[in-house]
């Protein structure tokens, strides 16, 4: 079948959401690992595979109909996360207008949620939690004539009702999954300000996170399986983790298409000394610059070295508060002592640290541990502090204790910016507070003196500089 991965333009507001992490608007754009290996499954099914991406290129929606109108596209697949949701169904509109024999599908974190909101008309399918598997049966049943009734997975509309078929296993063995096809997206230029690479892409190594952290919500496409495995099962899903020698592969590909740098988007990815190590070798090898996110509880001396020696540029801890109190409430697993040793470890072998803070992640939360927190961010002097307000997500335990006290402004969650809004008002914090506080953070932090003559040493190009100017500017501002 021919079928067109769509990534819509602008449709609503004026900016566009990002769809890999998938919780904030795009501050600087990055390959979608997880659409590129559905459709690398579909090539190897045998079908005809394309893509567009309407926001990378810039273009509006008078360019999006004008396209739509000329195309020939038999099904068009859309990823969407919670913040994209309403651009597109929008797009879905403008589909089911100007192409109405073709079929759209959706999947992503987004439709796996907000599933009956999706189903707008008989000619949406949504696919639910992970969807490599269930996109190939779901297309194979098209070919064959028949509809999604019998594929797992999937929710669909019989006789204007919303039907939702049974759930498909979790893949358990990702290295069947072909590695993501990375053609699609040749010719385009992505760029990560924290690696200062002008040939930057993105890699995942395992899928999930154990822990038990009450606000947490993992990556778009590991929120997708934890959406749908709660409903289940009532619990998180297990992790499921590439072989090395999977990766391996994967790194050598990408060094052969001109890749210097990779940004890994597991929700964890240090996860033992051993498979660590391996991992580092690899990287090594392959002469890559890279970057992960990593539990400040899993930095150990050997690690710190081998992330040095390997070309590791940075590590995000999610460190959230440095409140201890706070940590144990939210059910973090560490303490601030914790977070200052791994923090002084990686420092001590020059591994870059990025430190991700998350304002209003308890109740407990007050003004006074908002600029505590700042305060220690800015004296360790680390190489890069993400600030973001917390968001009661459906399916997290900090979304259910919110609606039980009646914290949410909105009455229910609706999807929110985290690095701009807010819609909580906490015992001792309310979302003016808390957009305020984020605001005056990152003023604080990235125009302090030491922070910008830090960033300027490590520019290698004036494009450089401008890609990271550029991203400055909208997290400030927007």
């Amino acid at each position: 079948m021919r079928v067109t991965f769509v990534t819509p333009p602008v449709l609503q507001g004026r900016r566009p959401a990002e769809r890999t992490a998938g919780c904030t608007h795009v501050v600087y754009q990055a390959p979608n690992t997880y659409e590129l290996t559905v459709a690398a499954v579909l090539e190897e099914a045998g079908h005809e595979v394309r893509c567009r991406d309407f926001v990378y290129d810039g273009l509006r929606a008078a360019d999006f109909e004008r396209w739509l109108a000329a195309d020939d596209s038999e099904v068009y697949l859309i990823w969407a996360v919670n913040l994209s949701i309403g651009n597109d169904l929008e797009a879905v509109k403008i589909i089911l207008r100007l192409r109405p024999q073709a079929r759209t599908v959706l999947m992503g974190p987004g439709p796996t949620h907000f599933t009956e909101l999706c189903l707008i008309d008989d000619r949406i399918s949504v696919v639910r939690g992970e969807p490599e598997l269930t996109v190939a049966a779901l297309l194979a049943a098209f070919q064959a004539g028949a509809g999604a009734q019998d594929v797992a997975g999937v929710s669909w509309l019989c006789d204007g009702k919303p039907t939702h078929n049974a759930a498909r296993p979790l893949v358990t063995d990702l290295d069947a999954l072909p590695l993501p096809a990375r053609h699609f997206i040749a010719g385009r230029s992505y760029h990560n300000p924290k690696l200062k690479s002008d040939h930057y892409t993105t890699a995942f190594t395992s899928r999930n996170c154990p822990y038990r952290c009450i606000y947490c919500v993992p990556s778009s496409l590991t929120f997708a399986r934890e959406i749908e495995y709660r409903r289940q099962h009532g619990r998180k899903p297990p992790v499921a983790k590439r072989s090395v020698e999977s990766v391996d592969r994967e790194m050598a590909q990408i060094r052969a298409m001109g890749y210097d740098a990779v940004g890994f988007m597991d929700d964890n990815f240090i996860w033992d000394e051993e498979r660590t190590l391996a991992l580092c070798e690899v990287m090594s090898r392959h002469g890559l610059m890279w970057g992960c996110q990593a539990r400040v509880d899993a930095i150990t001396r050997p690690i710190a070295q081998a992330l040095a020696r390997s070309g590791c540029r940075y590590v995000d801890l999610g460190v959230e508060s440095f409140n201890d109190e706070i940590l144990a409430y939210i059910k973090k697993g560490v303490t601030s002592r914790q977070i200052y040793d791994a923090i002084a470890l990686l420092k001590q072998y020059g591994v870059p640290v990025k430190l991700n803070i998350l304002i209003g992640c308890s109740p407990l939360e007050t003004p006074h541990t908002i600029r505590h927190t700042l305060r220690e961010a800015k004296r360790l002097r680390v190489s890069q502090v993400m600030f973001n307000i917390v968001s009661p997500f459906p399916g997290t335990e900090y979304y259910d204790l919110c609606r039980r006290n009646g914290w949410i402004s909105t009455g229910d969650y609706v999807p929110t910016d985290v690095q701009r809004h807010s819609i909580l008002n906490l015992p001792h914090l309310t979302a003016r507070q808390m957009e305020r506080a984020l605001f005056r953070s990152n003023l604080s932090y990235f125009l302090s003196p030491g922070w910008v003559v830090r960033q300027l040493r490590q520019f290698t190009s004036w494009a450089q500089f401008g890609h990271a100017l550029r991203a400055l500017r909208l997290k400030l501002f927007g």
